[in-house]
């Protein structure tokens, strides 16, 4: 079946001399990946001329793509950008950001079928990181939202108790295996109350990356197979 669809660029892997595997997150179908012949080529006849810069994680791309649905790889007919970034290709930390968090979504997105209000909002907050000066905590609130996606957001009832439960995904009046202290807690309810436009000075350098790991760790908990991103470091260096 031939469609017409955005999709958001998830990986890119190389296969043999001059091709690639392209993972992409699409608006009509989930997650699909597709293979390009000669990419590396400067023009294909094929894709309309398009380049290896295309692929690169978490570009907004407009596709035309032949979708045979059979868990095979599938294959572009055309393809164009379908909203250029202006700051982020020149911005090491938004850069940054957007490779931390294509790895993330790789292995957090594992239902292989559409979601158009999911989609809807990655291309939202990355258009939105595109056109904002100011990012330091767009990464820990784009987690927060994207769990409400995944299933698994906090259930926030009863937020003035003074112990999470990652496990069960609640607040809890008892510290036990599997909750945080009340620190942690505390840390956690800040970051639940953040928004794309907070204040950036709203935590110190240490206690931004002691909340990511308490939210990667809270992902690792309830997906299975989920994996650590590696470019965790690099998100860390360019915040420290």
């Amino acid at each position: 079946m031939q469609i017409k669809t955005k999709a958001i660029v998830l990986s890119a892997i190389k296969y043999q001399e001059s091709s690639l595997i392209v993972k992409c997150f699409t608006q009509s179908d989930g997650l699909k990946s597709y293979f390009v012949r000669a990419a590396f080529a400067t023009k294909s006849a094929k894709l309309g001329g398009a380049k290896i810069a295309y692929f690169q994680p978490m570009t907004l791309l407009e596709i035309e793509a032949v979708h045979k649905n059979k868990g095979t790889l599938e294959h572009f007919k055309e393809i164009k950008i379908a909203t250029p970034y202006q700051t982020i290709p020149t911005d090491v930390v938004k850069s940054s950001i957007l490779l931390f968090l294509a790895e993330l979504l790789q292995t957090s997105i594992q239902e292989e079928e559409k979601n158009a209000a999911f989609f809807a909002f990655i291309e939202t907050t990355l258009i939105w990181l595109d056109t904002h000066a100011h990012t330091a905590n767009f990464h820990l609130v784009f987690l927060f939202e994207t769990a409400k996606y995944l299933g698994f957001y906090p259930d926030v009832s009863e937020i003035d108790l003074p112990y999470f439960n990652t496990q069960e995904g609640q607040f809890s009046d008892t510290l036990a295996i599997g909750t945080l202290n009340e620190q942690e807690t505390s840390l956690f309810k800040r970051g639940l109350n953040l928004q794309f436009d907070s204040d950036q000075k709203s935590f110190h350098v240490s206690e931004r990356q002691q909340l990511l790991k308490i939210i990667i760790d809270y992902y690792a908990q309830h997906l299975s197979g989920f994996k650590h991103p590696k470019s965790l470091e690099v998100l860390k260096a360019v915040f420290s």
